[in-house]
């Protein structure tokens, strides 16, 4: 196996920083991995889902959104829009460089942005989230009493998982606008939904409500005891190991 660094522009002209596991021979699928809010890709379940996928013979690239860990551009000025348009111009790079995803995986509001992007990538078959929300603007919660200095004054820095952000007013109108039951019921893609009984930041109760939303092929599977960020190694090879047996359903080439 292998795993290089790699880099693509951006939604808004900076370079992204990429890294992509690739499996010893011939990847038998192409996957991409969105990381949680303020993340990384180098976050621990991230990396470690993305490795076990490789070692089964799936590539996954997995980037950080503009203005996080090695990528340009300023987190000030995106927004959730802005964070899927990353997603979209992610697969373009792959299906330039390499083969077009057919399998799309977002942890936490990343869960949220693939099932956004899905319908501006063709060539996926298959979806799976994490830990995510049925609505992208359930992370307006994180935001507490900042919320409103943010709407009165058009901008506020804000404290989240121990760093400072700058959060615009543009942030809270674009996430709070979007379309997203519409976007899981018309998903044309198999859906994988997993996500813990007793997660801290997104209740269960979002997954019901994409589990319910989607149409047939869907599949959800309990993280029993897993944290929102899956940090315990066992639990994050466990989703790995589920994943790579379901893609091999539903994200696979014909005859792989």
């Amino acid at each position: 196996m292998g795993s290089k660094k790699v880099q693509f522009s951006g939604s808004q002209g900076a370079a992204l920083a990429a890294r992509l596991e690739l499996p010893e021979g011939r990847p038998r699928a192409y996957a991409l991995l969105a990381h949680c809010f303020t993340c990384g890709k180098d976050q621990i379940a991230a990396t470690r889902i993305s490795r076990a996928l490789a070692e089964c013979g799936i590539a996954v690239m997995r980037f950080d959104f503009t203005g996080l860990g090695g990528s340009g551009g300023d987190f000030g000025n995106t927004h959730f829009s802005s964070n899927v348009d990353d997603l979209v111009l992610a697969a373009e790079y792959l299906s330039a460089d390499f083969e077009a995803p057919s399998l799309l995986i977002g942890h936490s509001l990343g869960g949220a942005a693939v099932l956004a992007a899905r319908h501006r990538i063709p060539q996926v078959r298959a979806v799976a989230t994490m830990a995510a929300p049925f609505s992208p603007d359930h992370v307006l919660r994180l935001l507490g009493k900042n919320r409103s200095e943010i709407e009165r004054q058009g901008q506020a820095e804000v404290s989240l998982a121990g760093r400072t952000f700058r959060i615009q007013r543009k942030f809270l109108h674009d996430i709070a606008a979007q379309p997203q039951a519409e976007r899981i019921a018309s998903l044309r893609a198999a859906l994988l939904v997993l996500h813990s009984p007793t997660d801290e930041l997104v209740g269960i109760n979002n997954a019901r409500r994409i589990f319910d939303t989607a149409r047939h092929p869907k599949s959800f599977i309990a993280l029993g005891g897993a944290n929102h960020l899956l940090t315990d190694l066992a639990d994050a090879e466990y989703v790995a190991t589920v994943l790579a047996a379901w893609a091999s359903r539903y994200a696979l080439r014909p005859g792989e």
